[in-house]
């Protein structure tokens, strides 16, 4: 779920990639409130903007949404009691800047025809600003400028007879990436876009009851058990009867978000009965094989480059140690943004451990450089502690291309690998080598034997090969400005 619109940047933006919301569903047991917010609370580190839930007691749709973190605002005991039912889902959202509102808050919910919906959406649709114009010419109303609400008008429209038919006709009509968790009066429903670009598994709680989430991790939390990942162009339906299994789309060759493996999904979450932790340490491992340097120690960028800088230790034999400690306690609001705190980046998260640094050569292990200003920061602070030489290594290839599947990217002339080569950056960051982990490797890593010509994965941030028709962005800024000239 994105805002299609255009907001202005945060005052703290940390120079990396940000998934943009997490997604879970429970159909079927007497604390489901209770289970969705723990739920979420795992899910808390793909989206920290905004919070909601909304439950069904068979009479009632009852919905509580929130500015900021789960835990902070769905986890009281008045909150879980007006939220009354058997069934619920729930939504989180990352901040990509601007128009932090309630009315951008999932889940979002309408009363149609045929009763109540309710939908949680991870992802982005691509033709959402070209939907939404056509839409409001037809005299639709909307109350948010998320891209989710299309869905929801398009189902609407329909003239299909059953609402899994209309939400079929719907989504034949949009473009992009989507996981959805829906909720109705009589239905808890999953999809997953044909190319399965944004994840979503099932799991099963005291035997029987059906959940669903963006990561297994979630199904952790509960002490639920994992089931499988919900097919890409699958829809399962499930109600008091049942379960139904649909395949409404044409097959296509399936193209998960190959990002996920290299920093979306936390490290305990599994894909394909592997943990994300154990693919990262693969992905270092290539890392160091692809290009190991001499060093004293391999350092991470906490936490998101650990993992990866733990695999390239045990490929190159460098000792690892944690060369920079973060401080775990410094909200996206810490302090009014200043120019003079400005000034101290990154010192407010990560300070170096000098006394293990000083006069040792240091590999520092990143997942990824983005605009590349933390970079020049960090690397600006290992200098200050007396490192002798610093090398980068980045446990994923060049981010060259924004995504536009529901992750929070810089436009294309922002992102650093897009505008120079690795020897500009390497003297623009301030280290003695730069090497980035080859699209191959990271292949590898995954478990293929590298990139074919027709790719496993979207790798489109990498790549520029966009799985997807971009009619957005096709039709250029022109778009934006009519729709807002229009609503």
């Amino acid at each position: 779920m994105t805002d299609p619109l255009p907001r202005a940047q945060t005052p703290f933006d940390d120079d990396s990639l940000h998934e943009e919301c997490g997604v879970f569903g429970i159909y079927g047991h007497s604390d489901s409130a209770a289970h969705t917010v723990l739920g979420l609370h795992a899910l808390q580190h793909r989206g920290q903007e905004a919070a909601g839930v909304v439950s069904y007691d068979g009479q009632r749709f009852h919905s509580q949404r929130c500015l900021g973190l789960v835990g902070d605002n769905l986890t009281s005991e008045d909150v879980i009691s007006g939220l009354p039912g058997d069934s619920a889902i729930g939504h989180n959202r990352y901040s990509t800047t601007g128009d932090t509102v309630l009315r951008n808050v999932q889940p979002l919910f309408a009363e149609l025809s045929g009763g109540g919906f309710a939908i949680a959406h991870n992802g982005n649709i691509t033709n959402a600003l070209t939907l939404r114009r056509d839409l409001i010419r037809k005299g639709a109303i909307f109350q948010s400028t998320s891209d989710t609400e299309v869905i929801i008008h398009l189902v609407a429209l329909s003239r299909k007879p059953r609402l899994v038919d209309r939400l079929v006709d719907a989504l034949l009509q949009v473009q992009g990436a989507y996981s959805l968790v829906i909720l109705t009066q009589k239905k808890m429903i999953a999809v997953r876009d044909p190319m399965g670009v944004r994840p979503l598994v099932l799991g099963e709680l005291d035997g029987g009851v059906p959940l669903l989430a963006s990561e297994t991790c979630a199904f952790d939390i509960i002490g639920a058990k994992f089931v499988r990942e919900i097919e890409p162009g699958e829809m399962v339906v499930f109600t008091e009867e049942g379960t139904e299994t649909l395949h409404p789309f044409l097959p296509v060759k399936p193209r998960p978000c190959i990002f996920e493996h290299v920093y979306f999904s936390r490290p305990d979450s599994q894909s394909n009965g592997t943990s994300m932790y154990e693919i990262r340490k693969r992905i270092g491992r290539e890392l160091a094989m692809e290009s190991g340097v001499d060093a004293d120690m391999v350092i991470p960028v906490p936490d998101s480059g650990t993992p990866a800088a733990i695999g390239y230790s045990q490929a190159s034999g460098v000792p690892f140690e944690l060369g920079i400690i973060r401080n775990h306690y410094v909200g996206r609001t810490f302090i009014e943004p200043t120019d003079s705190i400005r000034h101290l980046g990154v010192r407010l998260k990560h300070n170096a451990n000098r006394a293990e640094i000083k006069g040792k050569k240091v590999v520092l292990v990143d997942d990824s450089i983005v605009r590349g200003t933390t970079s020049i920061k960090i690397v600006e602070m290992v200098r200050a502690a007396g490192a002798s030489e610093v090398h980068m290594r980045i446990a994923s290839p060049p981010t060259t291309n924004p995504c536009f599947y529901g992750v929070d990217t810089p436009e294309r002339e922002k992102l650093l690998a897009a505008r120079m080569e690795h020897t500009e950056m390497a003297k623009l960051i301030g280290v003695d080598s730069l090497a980035y982990l080859t699209i191959d490797g990271l292949y590898r890593a995954v478990g293929e034997h590298g990139r074919n010509e027709v790719p496993q994965y979207c790798d489109a941030c990498f790549s520029g090969d966009y799985p997807t028709g971009l009619e957005d962005q096709e039709g250029g800024r022109q778009s934006q400005l009519s729709l807002l000239t229009e609503a």
